[in-house]
């Protein structure tokens, strides 16, 4: 019995041996996603294990009364602000944070020291002095009282004398304030100026109230330019005060349009309000006319209403062409598309078509997603590459055809992922880039029956930003889960794998590891369950986990918290007993620490071919496996991943050819 022992002991480490003998350079270790150790944070109350918001979840809102003043003079933006903020939280509240995302543009901010001289898009290239916060008054339990705040940064601190209560209790804090608009804001923001006017598209332009949620308390991460927005949601009521001869074009719904606006122009609007075609509100040939304005001199106020959103911006010229459409959405009911840009983009291959294109996107992703909530959608083009805010898109007016089409479906796609699901910009871009990113694609494929499907710009150098360069995952890089800050300028292997990694990850588990029924109702879930609340990524994950019916956490630690590769190989093909027509023994490898699941394509002599698709499942026991096809001649031909549609950064070792 003893020598038995020992020979089975024998035999074992001899196996056992072999085994490490095999894969001495191999780099997969399946204890890396097998073992129990990537589980999502504790759920609670508050969130739950299937990835929405538990029965005890919570969330503060604020809303804003803001009136505010552009003065062309210096340039400026000057006026108040009313917040008025609940509390719902389980905790008292001795002090409040807000954002002041404008003290990013002066000389000494945190942003500015941490941008690379030779990033093109996120350097500084000019200084302001930042938010100038003139008073605070604070209105708590019948008492007011003026308080000086704590500004570091892009932070500011209030201090209150009596803790604001918790579950419910509401302080209005009204703020008086200043600053000079960067002529280019981060690509955020900014001005441009043109031959007949300048043009303003303003963001950032009142104190924000600062998130408090129960994962991190108050979320005060400083604004530096890669991360972007967190913010709570809550109702608007804001009016700009403007030059008379210029259009304001904000978030939301004009509240006084026979005020601001000629009869003319408000009798086109109710044309265009029941066109799907797009109705010129001001033609090109009617700019720096007298009859486009009402007879007015000096200002001109346009007061706009915002409901449950969680920002707005606006834009301001007398220099561009404004043209509108009706959007139908599911339900019956109504919105209204609308662009503005300058005069010598109105031709077809430009933004002729922006409100076309705008219209088609919202109600592509209303019909997928979640319908559009509110009554307008604005497409600006202006001095900003492409940037996103409530119903609000600003959008580069040099862009053409392809590339025009998916900057405005991207842009207003952020009506989705993050003002609607408001997730953590600052601190997982993923999140909201390339979530977007991904339903882009997915737009362009239907958009007008699939007019942009192989236009050039797709697979371009232009275009690489939405197509994930391979290559680029051989390159050191940060992970998905990494914060902005650490990622370097590069779209191919730094701040754009946030829209081009997460976009192809999605496309993935859509089409070749999960399947579109199952991915789509979860997405839907997802969306659905988070809308107007704070998802972190763990909802995400879990979301999908539990409405997919599939167990995914393999796939989001590699793909999120990773820079890990893949690498599938073709090890062997031998026949049973040496005879083919008696099956045969192929054997794949996983050389890369990234696992997948494995798709073989066999073409045998007598010119069959057939396709085995083999789970991710079969990598639990290491990172080789042997499989049965059952031949019935000779195989010229074994192929892996033959549509070349997983990240395989080494394709020669994907095809074996008989001999």
């Amino acid at each position: 019995m003893k020598n038995l022992y020992l020979s089975c002991f024998l035999l074992i480490s001899a196996i056992f041996a072999s085994a490490q003998e095999t894969n001495k350079n191999n780099n997969y270790n399946p204890q890396d996603f097998y073992l129990p150790s990537f589980n999502s944070p504790a759920v609670n109350a508050f969130r739950s294990a299937k990835g929405t918001p538990g029965p005890m979840y919570w969330q503060n809102s604020v809303d804003y009364l803001i009136h505010a003043t552009l003065s062309e003079k210096d340039t400026s933006i000057e006026g108040d602000v009313t917040l008025t903020y609940t509390n719902n939280s389980p905790d008292n509240l001795e002090y409040l944070w807000l954002q002041l995302d404008q003290n990013l543009f002066a000389s000494s901010s945190r942003g500015t020291s941490m941008t690379a001289a030779n990033d093109l898009r996120f350097a500084t290239k000019n200084y302001t002095r930042g938010m100038e916060i003139a008073e605070v008054i604070v209105n708590y339990q019948g008492k007011t009282y003026k308080t000086k705040p704590v500004i570091s940064d892009t932070r500011m601190q209030i201090r209150l004398n009596n803790p604001l209560a918790a579950k419910g209790g509401i302080v209005s804090i009204k703020i008086n304030y200043r600053f000079v608009i960067p002529e280019y804001g981060f690509d955020r923001m900014g001005r441009m100026h043109t031959d007949k006017g300048e043009i303003y598209e303003i963001a950032q332009w009142y104190p924000r109230m600062c998130v408090y949620d129960e994962i991190e308390g108050w979320n005060t991460l400083p604004y530096t330019g890669k991360g972007e927005f967190y913010c709570e949601y809550g109702n608007f009521d804001y009016y700009i005060t403007a030059p008379s001869e210029m259009i304001v074009y904000g978030s939301g719904d004009l509240q006084n349009p026979t005020e601001v606006l000629t009869a003319e122009q408000i009798k086109r609007l109710a044309l265009a309000a029941n066109s799907d075609k797009s109705i010129d509100i001001i033609k090109a040939g009617e700019i720096g006319k007298p009859e486009i304005r009402p007879p007015a001199k000096g200002n001109l106020t346009w007061h706009f209403n915002m409901k449950n959103t969680r920002d707005v911006a606006f834009a301001a010229s007398k220099a561009l062409v404004w043209n509108a459409a009706k959007i139908n959405l599911p339900s019956g009911r109504k919105a209204m598309a609308m662009s503005a840009y300058p005069p010598e983009c109105d031709v077809m291959e430009g933004f002729k078509r922006s409100t076309e294109y705008l219209k088609n996107s919202v109600e592509i992703y209303s019909v997928k997603y979640f319908e559009y909530p509110w009554n307008t959608a604005y497409s600006i083009g202006g001095p900003v590459t492409g940037m996103e805010y409530p119903g609000m898109t600003f959008n580069d007016y040099r862009e053409k055809t392809a590339a025009l089409w998916f900057l405005i479906s991207h842009e207003i796609g952020h009506s989705w992922y993050p003002m609607i699901v408001g997730s953590n910009e600052r601190k997982y871009p993923w999140q909201d880039e390339g979530v977007n990113t991904f339903i882009n694609l997915d737009a362009t494929e239907v958009f007008n029956k699939g007019e942009y499907n192989n236009d050039p710009y797709f697979s371009s150098e232009a275009g690489n930003w939405i197509k994930l360069n391979i290559d680029s995952l051989k390159l050191h890089q940060q992970p998905l889960m990494a914060g902005p800050a650490t990622m370097s300028e590069s779209y191919v292997t730094g701040f754009g794998t946030y829209y081009n990694k997460t976009a192809y990850g999605l496309k993935l588990l859509r089409f070749n590891i999960l399947d579109k029924e199952r991915f789509d109702y979860a997405f839907r879930k997802y969306t659905e369950a988070w809308a107007f609340k704070h998802p972190t990524p763990y909802d995400f994950f879990n979301a999908m986990n539990n409405a997919a019916g599939e167990d995914l956490n393999w796939f989001w630690k590699e793909w999120f918290f990773t820079n890990w590769t893949l690498d599938q190989a073709i090890t062997s093909v031998s026949y049973v007993d040496n005879d083919p027509a008696k099956g045969a023994l192929i054997t794949i490898e996983n050389n890369g620490k990234m696992i997948m699941p494995v798709v073989v394509k066999v073409e045998q002599s007598n010119g069959k071919t057939e396709t085995i698709r083999l789970p991710v499942e079969i990598w639990q026991r290491g990172a080789t496996w042997t499989f049965n096809y059952p031949s019935i001649s000779k195989i010229n031909k074994v192929i892996i991943d033959p549509e070349s549609v997983f990240p395989d950064v080494e394709r020669k070792n994907n095809q074996w050819n008989g001999r």
